[in-house]
């Protein structure tokens, strides 16, 4: 028997659901029109994430800077000159894994050195991968609207100093 019309049942449907009114939502879980989630406005991010870059350049460190909103999607994503790929990639583990539990990923590490439930679950997300400090909550009020991650410093000790600094000058709200 041919797979043919069991795909073309397949793409009819994603398609018909893609069209639907009712069905704000991809497979993803993210909305598909619409404006972004709440989260920090654009301006005073750049500003924040080249403020963290420049934090970080001024110890030697070369680094990324990822803002996102409140479901974890990007608002801004700056690396700075020489920065590797994988500081994407590792600022977006720190950013994911602040956004699903709501503190600095600093707290997940220490939090998972003695909870091992905690640990294997940040392991077997593949968003976060494992705890990495850098990423911190960015709150209006008692809301969560976001995180700001860094990735690239020699420990994410000096990663998360530099998101400080830079919201210390630059608040997001």
């Amino acid at each position: 028997m041919t797979k043919l019309p069991v795909i073309t049942l397949a793409v009819l449907a994603l398609a018909g659901a893609a069209t639907a009114q009712t069905a704000p939502f991809n497979g993803a879980n993210l909305p598909v029109a619409g404006p972004r989630a709440k989260g920090p406005a654009l301006g005073p991010a750049v500003s924040a994430a080249q403020e963290a870059i420049a934090a970080c350049k001024a110890q030697g460190y070369t680094v990324s800077a990822l803002i996102v909103d409140s479901i974890g999607q990007p608002v801004v994503l700056l690396s700075g000159d020489g920065a590797t790929f994988r500081t994407q990639y590792v600022a977006g583990s720190k950013a994911a894994a602040v956004i699903k539990y709501k503190v600095a990923s600093g707290v997940l590490v220490e939090r998972a050195k003695t909870d091992a439930k905690l640990d294997a679950e940040l392991k077997a997300n593949p968003a976060i991968g494992a705890g990495r400090q850098g990423g911190v909550p960015i709150m209006s009020g008692a809301d969560l609207i976001g995180a700001f991650a860094i990735s690239g410093a020699p420990g994410g000790d000096k990663d998360e100093a530099c998101a400080m600094a830079a919201l210390a000058k630059h608040p997001l709200k």
